[in-house]
């Protein structure tokens, strides 16, 4: 969606015009709302923010399989080591310092 000129609100004008803005946002528009001129927070509708959520936890869980993906593909090929070893490693070397 894009953001116009129209979609940008002070906070004054919000606080005065709150009900009118809520119902714009629910017909589907989004409104920037500004302090001293620089924005401060949006009011959008309550289900696309449900949805903005979903699709932030469902991109979080693809970056954890790609993770996860690369972890099995340096294990198949050979570029791991023992947690035990790592970690003992670990603390000898901060031992040291």
């Amino acid at each position: 969606m894009t953001i116009t000129a129209r979609d940008i609100v002070s906070l004054t004008t919000a606080r005065a015009q709150l009900s009118e803005l809520a119902d714009q946002v629910k017909a589907g528009a989004e409104k920037i709302i500004t302090k001293n001129g620089e924005s401060y927070v949006a009011l959008i509708d309550a289900q696309r923010l449900d949805h903005y959520h979903r699709l932030e936890r469902a991109h979080i869980h693809m970056l954890l399989i790609d993770d996860a993906a690369s972890g099995l593909r340096d294990v198949a090929e050979g570029r791991s080591r023992d947690a035990r070893a790592a970690i003992a490693d670990f603390k000898a070397r901060r031992a040291k310092e």
